[in-house]
């Protein structure tokens, strides 16, 4: 159902199905798929540099910053299987004692660890381990002899007695630790570069892939704007329409940026953080992964409400613009009967729903957002309860504690980014679902049929053959309408107002298709003509004239290839136009504003009628063509169709003698039927109808 305001209700269509709707928006990106394969590509490879730096910064920790090893001694019985000694050990000179790095002791089974320790097998206090070039540099430090020679030449040394030393030579004698940290930090500039390069160019690539594929929906949705039938128009407000080919597809446009760039990164962000904490210890990774059904749970009922409250918004937002475009356009009327207050209580109302549906989407982002960075942060407390134990009890380094909170606080950037960017989705998924639900919408005009028929030019000749018609099935606007009309032929339709003349015409140039019974344009069933050929064959001027932003000459010729400058010249002087054109400064190239805003009615309605002629119809149709003009352009267009109907069919729908009285014939409208047909004399001498609307206009008779 569609509101007053022509906005889709709650429940139209129903719940929207995300992935449906990617689903038709394939066809679209079907041909941009290189370029979105390439870009997709560039999102891996960011993802994987973004998740190097928290590693590198544990290897620098552990290895060079806190590098420490510890001293083992060889000969005690419970030692694990002998390859455990040429894997992780480097032994010492003397073959009672070795080292085992910290990293090693990490990858140890921490039962094994235990057992080692109660054994005293492993020594409490950490070393360090001197190259055998750079062990000069100690001098006398270590006078507890507790540092031993290793079997390679370098001296294991105990930390305390390390850090007693000089600056200098413990510079000296750590510089491939520090040389070491300064290739990791170098590395991380690189991939900080690398990254960034990537990612500029994966930004490019999905933002200009989003402005190709909106490109096509919009001329998409616009061409099918084009075929809809009329009585499509008659129902939707153009604010509603207007809404679909810029708000919507814009938002659609956000859809892909959001989902490619963030939904698409955010899960390899996501699945690599996970494979990344289970390979550096899979045991802390479970304890943390522990919260993650609380907050996937949390995420799904997030879902559903922001998807309903943005479903809201959207409507409220096409029913604001709808309310504005038609005030807008009808401003003179409210200003001429002073209705502002009232529209200004209208509109105030509208305003409020709107305001309403934004406060109930920002409720809702209040709540998860705080709840996410909550989780958040116990997640990091938990990490440093648990893990920082670990690392006391030397089951964990420190590094791995350090790697683990980045890529924690890593873990949950990804769902705030999902989060913070799911008011774009949503609206984006519901301007989608708005959009297909027009692309999809039924009331299409009538397509040409396969096999039609050109006559190579219009005689003029037209016939209604039993023709029944109504915009709505039950309520018939027209009933059993017969009559012929021959080549160069001029009539009148006259009736009352509501009798059928304008749906009469509207039939003529197809914009609505009979019900029921035939119309025949020289003989040829009028489903049978192209619609296009139809159409530029016969000239409609109407009552309410349409101008467009432009130039006369635009408006005269509206990119009509068949159309000439010397045709246009042609049909000003035909249409008694070229006087009033001739005092402009530019001429038909005199620019006017929307809707012909800085022209007289009656200097539109010369125009339309020139528009008509530009083309050389073989029919010409004008509907209350001089209604609503002064009576000097009335006798202009009056001399024009006096003239221009001797070589062509004329059908003229009017209320004035003056226009009707020349007519050939004359057809009697009312109730939807022809209730009376003869000459301007011959209606007179019938006394009907026709007799009685000429009393009455003439002012001889007052209506009852």
């Amino acid at each position: 159902m569609y509101g007053e305001y022509g906005y889709m209700e709650e429940g139209e269509l129903g719940k929207p199905y995300n992935l449906r709707l990617l689903r038709r928006l394939l066809p679209f990106a079907r041909p941009y798929g290189r370029i979105i394969l390439w870009a997709l590509l560039l999102t891996l490879a960011v993802t994987a540099l973004d998740l190097a730096p928290p590693y590198l910064s544990k290897v620098a920790i552990d290895r060079y910053i806190l590098a420490s090893w510890y001293r083992i001694e060889l000969e005690r019985p419970n030692l694990p299987e002998p390859e455990f000694h040429a894997r992780l050990i480097e032994p010492g000179e003397n073959s009672r004692f070795g080292l085992i790095s910290g990293d090693s002791l990490e990858s140890l089974d921490p039962r094994t660890v235990y057992r080692l320790r109660e054994a005293g097998a492993l020594s409490p206090e950490r070393y360090y381990r001197v190259p055998a070039e750079r062990a000069a540099a100690l001098g006398d430090a270590d006078r507890s002899g507790r540092a031993f020679v290793l079997e390679g030449g370098g001296l294991a040394v105990p930390l305390d007695v390390l850090n007693r030393l000089d600056p200098s030579d413990l510079a000296r004698i750590r510089h491939e630790d520090l040389r070491g940290v300064a290739g990791i930090g170098m590395l991380i500039l690189v991939i900080l570069a690398l990254a960034f390069a990537f990612g500029y160019v994966q930004h490019v690539l999905l933002e200009k892939t989003g402005q190709f594929i909106m490109h096509d929906i919009r001329l998409r949705l616009f061409e099918r704007m084009q075929g809809q039938a009329m009585r499509f128009f008659d129902r939707h407000p153009v604010g509603r329409l207007v809404t679909r080919a810029t708000n919507d597809i814009e938002n659609l446009n956000e859809l892909f940026k959001s989902v490619l760039v963030t939904v698409f990164k955010d899960l390899f962000l996501l699945l690599g953080i996970v494979v990344i904490l289970l390979a550096l210890n899979w045991k802390l990774a479970l304890v943390c992964f522990a919260l993650l059904p609380l907050i996937f749970g949390f995420t799904l009922l997030f879902s559903t409400m922001a998807r309903e409250a943005f479903r809201e918004l959207r409507q409220k937002i096409a029913k604001l613009n709808a309310f504005l475009q038609e005030r807008i356009t009808g401003m003179r009327i409210i200003q001429l009967f002073a209705r502002e207050a009232e529209q200004m209580r209208a509109f105030a109302a509208i305003n409020h729903e709107n305001y309403l549906a934004g406060i109930k989407q920002i409720r809702i982002f209040a709540v998860f957002m705080p709840l996410m960075e909550l989780l958040a942060s116990f997640a990091v407390a938990l990490l440093l309860w648990y893990g920082g134990g670990q690392v006391l009890r030397e089951q964990l380094s420190l590094g791995s504690l350090v790697a683990f909170v980045s890529y924690m606080q890593m873990f949950f950037k990804p769902i705030r980014d999902l989060s913070e960017k799911y008011n774009i989705m949503q609206a984006a998924m519901a301007s989608t679902e708005r959009i297909f639900e027009f692309m999809d919408h039924p009331e299409e005009e009538t397509p040409d049929p396969e096999e039609t028929e050109r006559p190579a030019r219009l005689t003029g000749a037209l016939e209604f053959r039993d023709v029944t018609f109504g915009y709505q099935t039950e309520q018939p606007v027209l009933r059993n309408i017969s009559f012929r009309v021959q080549p160069g032929e001029m009539i009148a339709l006259v009736g009352p107002t509501g009798s059928g003349k304008t749906t009469l015409i509207h039939l003529v140039e197809r914009l609505y298709e009979a019900g029921q019974g035939e119309i025949l344009v020289d003989g040829v069933e009028v489903r049978r003509w192209p619609r296009e050929i139809l159409r530029k064959r016969i000239g409609l001027v109407m009552q309410d004239v349409f101008l467009f932003a432009g130039t006369l000459y635009d408006n005269i010729a509206l990119g009509r290839q068949e159309v000439s400058d010397a045709d246009v010249e042609r049909s000003l002087r035909e249409a008694n136009a070229h006087h009033f054109v001739g005092r402009l400064r530019k001429g038909l190239y005199h620019e006017i504003g929307e809707g012909g805003a800085t022209l007289s009615v009656g200097e539109r309605q010369l125009l339309s009628f020139a528009r008509a002629l530009a083309g050389d119809p073989g029919v010409l149709i004008l509907d209350e063509a001089t209604s609503s003009v002064d009576p000097e352009t009335e006798r202009l267009i009056q001399e024009a169709i006096t003239r221009i109907s001797r070589r062509r069919t004329t059908i003229v729908v009017a209320h004035r003698l003056s226009t009707i009285r020349e007519a050939d014939r004359i057809l009697v409208m009312q109730s939807g039927r022809i209730r009376e047909k003869g000459t301007h004399e011959e209606l007179m001498a019938l006394g009907g109808i026709y007799e009685r609307l000429n009393r009455l206009r003439a002012g001889q008779e007052e209506p009852a």
